[in-house]
């Protein structure tokens, strides 16, 4: 009940903009950046990945339909976006999990996954929620799984034109360069937090990064 009355921001950022979400992210060129965090992730058979912030479910449609031999849960609090990933996942003939549910509070046990996947969410939780969402991330990994995060990036001093660290200094990702994301994971308890690519979208003008952390051998108090 508690859950249920928490507000969210929904997949599009509004319940009437959904329809134009998929086509708006694949013009972006975001499914090119998603891609690469699968790489990152290096996936096997047998392996049990989570989604966070799934949405309408591209990449854990795309997780499962590139490696059929992992299992795929993805979660969303926004039902009208899950709807459309169960759609989709249904047209790519994949059979994945959907729950309803928060970052900050993941309704899985301990030690539940080899992978914890994130795209494009971070820079919408609240500075307040994003060690605990981490936080979550880390209990719900199994011992050495890891977590592998793809968002927008905040302004990196020196390396973007004036226009792109404009746009990245905006009140949304202003709090997402390379360092204080990497502080948080290590501030949520992850190990070998760092950042491990970094790409562009929309002419150049928005860069995103792709981070990596690793659950402790062993376990901690959550």
């Amino acid at each position: 009940m508690e859950d249920a009355r928490r507000t969210f921001i929904p997949a599009a950022g509004a319940d009437w903009r959904l329809p134009l979400y998929d086509p708006l992210v694949r013009l972006l060129g975001a499914d090119a950046a998603k891609r690469s965090l699968l790489v990152q992730a290096a996936l096997r058979p047998g392996q049990a990945v989570l989604d966070v912030g799934c949405g309408t479910g591209s990449l854990a449609t795309l997780v499962k339909s590139l490696n059929p031999g992992v299992q795929v849960t993805g979660i969303d609090p926004d039902p009208k976006a899950l709807e459309r990933a169960m759609r989709k996942a249904a047209r790519a003939g994949v059979s994945i999990r959907l729950d309803r549910g928060f970052a900050d509070a993941l309704p899985y046990p301990d030690v539940s996954f080899d992978r914890v996947l994130s795209s494009f969410v971070f820079h919408h939780i609240a500075p307040s929620e994003r060690v605990r969402m981490l936080s979550e991330a880390r209990r719900v990994l199994k011992p050495g799984g890891s977590l592998h995060l793809l968002d927008f990036a905040g302004a990196e001093t020196g390396t973007d034109g004036a226009v792109a660290r404009w746009l990245s200094s905006r009140p949304l990702l202003a709090d997402n360069s390379e360092g204080r994301v990497v502080a948080l994971m290590r501030e949520a308890g992850l190990e070998d937090a760092g950042r491990v690519s970094r790409g562009r979208l929309v002419l150049g003008l928005f860069a995103y990064s792709c981070f990596r952390a690793v659950a402790p051998a062993e376990r901690r108090a959550a």
